[in-house]
């Protein structure tokens, strides 16, 4: 979220928050602090941390999951695979975060002193069923442990053991499907079980009940859902999947995931889900979610700006920043900046971002509007720059010696699209994704991706335009957003630099 430039309108901030792939927020506050957790699927490293001071402006400060020993994610593992909805605490002076790896490790849980790292080896659930694991702790210690569905179970956090049995809490509400993301919270006199249901999609929604124990029987709110944007044309759509945390002045707010469709019909996300901040009033005992905007009233206490992340990486520092996600895992011997001092090096294994372990080094896109240019130096292999949606929707500017390529995987069909012969030696390769402003027809895309290079002089070569919305969540499934970056497809591969500049307005 930003605050706006306009001098006269300095009140009001713009949502999303958290932009781009940032999906299935869970937020914590300790003293004058906030840390908020997103799902990372099949990418590593995984669950990204974020801090903030005013719940506006947010800085990534670590990855929960940054070592093969708590994320193992077989070759194999499907995208929109790995590691869902992450549940993010703090108790007993220490942070707590719960999640699941549906692609072969089951729910797992860790701890850690400092949000930004290191975080513990996992403790593995075996007897916790479902995915969007929840914690809470009642008055007396217990710790329980809730889950899609909506079931509970009470766990031991430090070993892992489970007692008692699985008792399911609330369906949510009549003819709602996908009963998930529970969160368990002690508000008052009342303990409040807040879900998502109506599934992710555009019929996705926020619905709360309400008990005197933390194992109910829990009412459900008379207003449920609470929040959804279901069956309207509201440009924040698929709204769900959130979590509630109090500001210092006594107030609350929730975190929730939502998308931004463009284009014509149905319209096309191709951000992902992203991470949105509103204001919660409590009425009656019931919390009511008030507008959710791309422009609200800024909260009424000091705004903290975090760090941005740099729009140009010149590779200079032996560590990758955390913003930096790789398919699956990423061996020192295939991606690192030791190699080869203030370059960026790739080394094959994977011929080509068809495959699922192909080596590739990108970060999330998070603006309509973007360019993105690396310097390239391919000796004798071969690699790019890429925009991944997934291993069958993906557009790539490739060089290797003596030509340039742009490629298109869309579904079941691949194509080289434009090639050009180049002179040996650093190239500097170029992706421009123009968002449409305006629409030709119903079938409009959200934006263009634009691939080419630039010669010697500067001179810019688009050698190809494509349709934005074939790599979108619509067209090709799935859970996760576009991944702008790097790859190599044979041997190996220096990048001197890399910049993401966004180009909005």
């Amino acid at each position: 979220m930003r605050v706006s430039s306009n001098p006269e309108q300095r009140s009001t901030v713009r949502n999303p928050v958290i932009p781009g792939f940032h999906p299935d927020p869970s937020v914590c506050r300790v003293g004058e602090d906030y840390y908020l957790v997103c799902s990372s699927f099949e990418y590593f490293p995984g669950v990204p941390v974020f801090h903030s001071r005013d719940l506006v402006h947010w800085t990534q400060i670590g990855n929960v999951l940054d070592r093969p020993e708590q994320l193992r994610l077989p070759l194999d593992s499907p995208s929109s695979g790995g590691i869902y909805a992450p549940t993010l605490r703090h108790h007993d002076g220490r942070f707590w975060l719960i999640v699941t790896n549906v692609s072969g490790d089951g729910n797992l849980l860790f701890t850690a002193t400092d949000p930004a790292g290191p975080w513990s080896d996992p403790v593995r659930l075996p007897g916790v069923q479902g995915i969007d694991p929840d914690l809470a702790w009642d008055e007396d210690g217990t710790c329980w442990c809730t889950t899609a569905g909506v079931g509970q179970i009470r766990i031991d956090p430090y070993t892992g053991e489970t007692s008692g049995p699985s008792r399911r809490l609330w369906s949510g509400a009549p003819g709602a499907k996908a009963p998930e993301a529970p969160h368990l919270y002690r508000i008052g006199d009342y303990w409040y079980l807040l879900i998502a249901e109506g599934g992710t999609e555009r019929c996705h929604g926020v619905s709360i009940a309400r008990g005197r124990t933390p194992t109910g029987p829990f009412e459900p709110c008379p207003d449920n859902p609470v929040l959804t944007h279901r069956g309207t044309d509201h440009p924040i759509q698929n709204t769900g999947h959130a979590d509630l945390v109090q500001g210092p002045d006594g107030s609350w707010w929730m975190v929730l995931l939502g998308v931004r469709p463009g284009g014509g019909t149905p319209g096309w996300h191709v951000l992902g889900r992203e991470t949105f901040l509103a204001p919660v009033d409590w009425v009656d005992g019931w919390p009511v979610v008030g507008e959710l905007s791309a422009s609200m009233p800024a909260p009424p206490w000091p705004l903290v700006p975090g760090v941005p992340v740099p729009d140009r990486d010149d590779f200079d520092l032996s560590e990758l920043a955390p913003h930096w996600i790789s398919l699956r895992h990423r061996p020192p011997e295939a991606c690192g900046t030791k190699e080869r001092p203030g370059w960026l090096t790739l080394r094959a294994r994977g011929g080509s971002l068809d495959e699922t372990d192909v080596t590739f080094l990108g970060r999330r896109q998070q603006h309509g509007s973007c360019r993105v240019r690396a310097l390239v130096d391919v000796a004798d292999g071969r690699g790019g720059l890429a925009v991944r949606l997934d291993e069958q929707h993906h557009y790539d500017v490739e060089v290797s010696s003596g030509e340039v390529r742009v490629l298109a995987r869309i579904g079941p069909l691949s194509t080289v699209v434009a090639s050009r012969p180049v002179a040996p030696g650093p190239l500097v390769l170029r992706i421009e994704v123009a968002a449409v402003r305006e629409l030709s027809d119903a079938r409009t895309g959200p934006d263009t991706v634009t691939l080419g290079m630039e010669e010697p002089d500067g001179t810019v070569v688009a050698l190809a335009s494509l349709d934005g919305k074939y790599l979108s969540t619509e067209v090709a499934g799935g859970f996760t957003g576009r991944v702008i970056g790097m790859f190599a497809g044979e041997g190996a591969v220096h990048f001197d630099w890399f910049t993401y500049e966004p180009v909005d307005g």
